[in-house]
């Protein structure tokens, strides 16, 4: 029964692992010892009602991350926990329904939680407080929220705040506990909105303040979408501390230490590991533009805007590859063009260019140095025929990862990993 439990979740393993294949076998005791063929298979046991049993999960090229094997873990602990309780017979379906609907859940909670046995229901409480109100409006708008989870002692906290931009707010006699009517009143979520403010907590879940900016921020887009100034928050909260939103795509995103983002979107549960990114891009983009492309990335992914870019093998490949150009023979489009060509990703990130570049109908191409060589190229797709299955944003990553590395974020979210005509990971 385990064998066919885990079909009932294998799809959202896979979405979780960026599309690898997964799978679940009982095992003989000299099959534990058996090591990983390489940083493209991962290898974990398991113990389910007494028996062994082997999870192999295997990715083209791409190695998994410590934040994916270490979430599988909870995973599978928590898998080997439901299936005791359900393993009666006649509840097979019962078991099934329990693992579609709350293993993921569950997963996420006991991460977050780390080693604090005894704090899983109120992580468990503020993810389906959060999840409930993603499905809210407030007048036609999408509610949000956010929640930074302190590790540390408060007043450590707030000495640290003290020199940012943040002012802080005791609830003093009105503290209270992360609890189902916590939104009860929509002014809870309109005053405190994720945006500029934010619900301090501990991690019980008990709040005990809010934080917000002192003044109005004109800040980098990319970097707001991409929570780079919470990334400084958690520093100073302490190890294991992580903040969670609800963001305006009505998303539940748990920002964790290191970059790291859980996101929940259309009822699954996925990883933003920037290192699945630096590993795909290494050794044919510098380090530093690395950082501000999938970043950019990841807030293109997040505000619904599509994208293709790929990162030229060689510059000669680039008049191979085109068919035409978006801006055709216009002289004003040219000229917009020639005036970005030759720049730094870096700068044009800084100066919001970026994003807008990206997001342009049509591919955009930078070399090794973080150079942006071309925008808006018409890619030549003969080379990939009938072959693939998707839209034109699809087929022309498909055809220009045979010059380079290719990322595509489409209109709805999801972002690819390609290379040599194939997609090697994929998250939302």
């Amino acid at each position: 029964m385990p064998k066919s439990a885990f079909n009932a979740i294998e799809s959202s393993v896979r979405f979780f692992l960026g599309g690898a294949r997964a799978t679940l076998t009982e095992c003989s005791e000299a099959d534990l010892a058996l090591k990983a063929a390489g940083r493209d298979e991962f290898l974990s046991a398991v113990k389910i009602g007494g028996v062994s049993y082997l999870f192999r999960a295997e990715r083209k090229e791409l190695g998994f991350t410590t934040t994916e094997r270490d979430f599988i873990g909870e995973l599978l602990t928590a898998f080997s926990g439901l299936f005791a309780g359900f393993s009666a017979k006649g509840y097979a379906a019962h078991f099934r329904t329990a693992l579609l609907t709350s293993l993921a859940d569950i997963a996420v909670a006991r991460y977050i939680r780390g080693d604090r046995k005894g704090v899983f229901w109120p992580a468990q409480s503020l993810i389906q407080l959060l999840k409930s109100l993603s499905y809210q409006r407030y007048e036609g708008s999408p509610a949000t929220t956010g929640f930074l989870i302190c590790r540390s002692q408060l007043d450590d906290f707030l000495a640290a705040l003290e020199k940012t931009r943040y002012d802080w707010l005791d609830l003093e006699e009105s503290r209270r506990r992360i609890s189902a009517d916590f939104f009860q009143n929509p002014l809870s979520h309109r005053l405190v909105d994720g945006d500029r403010s934010l619900f301090i907590g501990d991690i019980r879940m008990n709040i005990k303040g809010t934080i917000g900016l002192k003044s109005p921020t004109s800040g980098d887009q990319i970097e707001q979408l991409a929570h780079r100034a919470t990334q400084k928050l958690l520093a100073m909260a302490g190890e294991g501390s992580f903040a969670v939103y609800v963001n305006h795509a009505s998303e539940v995103e748990i920002v964790l230490d290191r970059d790291r983002m859980l996101v929940w979107r259309k009822g699954y549960w996925g990883l933003y590991d920037p290192d699945i990114i630096r590993d795909f891009l290494a050794g044919c983009l510098d380090k530093r533009s690395i950082e501000h492309l999938l970043w950019t990335v990841y807030a293109l992914s997040k505000s619904r805007n599509g994208m293709v870019v790929m990162i030229a093998d060689d510059v000669a490949a680039l008049d191979v590859l085109r068919k035409g150009s978006v801006g055709g023979r216009d002289p004003l489009s040219r000229a917009l063009i020639r005036n970005v060509r030759g720049k730094k990703i870096g700068a044009l990130k800084r100066s919001g260019e970026l994003g807008r570049i990206l997001s342009s109908d049509g591919l955009t191409v930078i070399n090794h140095k973080g150079e942006l060589l071309d925008a808006g190229v018409i890619v030549d797709t003969s080379k990939v025929g009938d072959l693939v299955t998707g839209g034109g944003r699809t087929t022309a990553a498909t055809s220009a990862s045979y010059y380079g590395r290719v990322i595509k974020v489409s209109e709805d979210g999801p972002v690819e990993l390609y290379k040599a005509g194939q997609s090697l990971y994929r998250f939302g």
